[in-house]
């Protein structure tokens, strides 16, 4: 038992929380890359993000995994990124520090989701059953790349609000 629930209980529910973290990740960085906001989704991604990364050491272990060391680094990534946006408001480097710190915590979650379907999905599974093989390699790689790409795109168009229209005053 996991604080109440049958270890296939709590399974479920933080495979739940982190999909829901990845969905409401990948509509944040589109509003990013469109210069938005979008409050609602930035909480809900935030907040999964953060029960995604403490609810993985809830499951059992003896010493610490590869999976432990992500969930460490994205809870101090996002100790930046949420103060970054509730606390300073996107102010000066603060935006930045936010866009990069959102976006490398969605990759964190993609990278996990990958690793897990390469372990999970039987076709996946035979492709690369050790997860050193090609298949893994490339789609690990492919999906850096493309986040390298998004993040250093949404750092490059986001503005705060007060920004534009301080910029549309003038």
């Amino acid at each position: 038992m996991i604080f109440g629930m049958t270890l296939g209980t709590y399974t479920f529910l933080h495979v739940l929380i982190s999909v829901a973290g990845i969905g409401a990740g990948l509509i944040v960085m589109f509003g990013l890359l469109s210069g938005k906001r979008l409050d609602g989704w930035t909480g809900l991604f935030l907040a999964t993000t953060v029960l995604t990364s403490v609810t993985g050491f809830g499951f059992p272990f003896d010493h610490l995994l590869p999976s432990h060391i992500l969930g460490i680094l994205s809870l101090v990534i996002l100790a930046a990124a949420i103060p970054a946006r509730y606390v300073f408001h996107l102010a000066g480097s603060w935006r930045w520090i936010y866009v990069v710190g959102a976006g490398i915590s969605l990759y964190f979650n993609v990278f996990v989701l990958v690793v897990q379907a390469f372990e999970k999905v039987p076709a996946l599974k035979a492709l690369a059953p050790t997860q050193k093989e090609p298949p893994f390699l490339v789609v690990q790689l492919i999906v850096l790349v493309i986040f390298v790409a998004i993040i250093a795109l949404a750092a490059k168009r986001f503005r705060s609000e007060p920004e534009r229209q301080r910029a549309r005053a003038a």
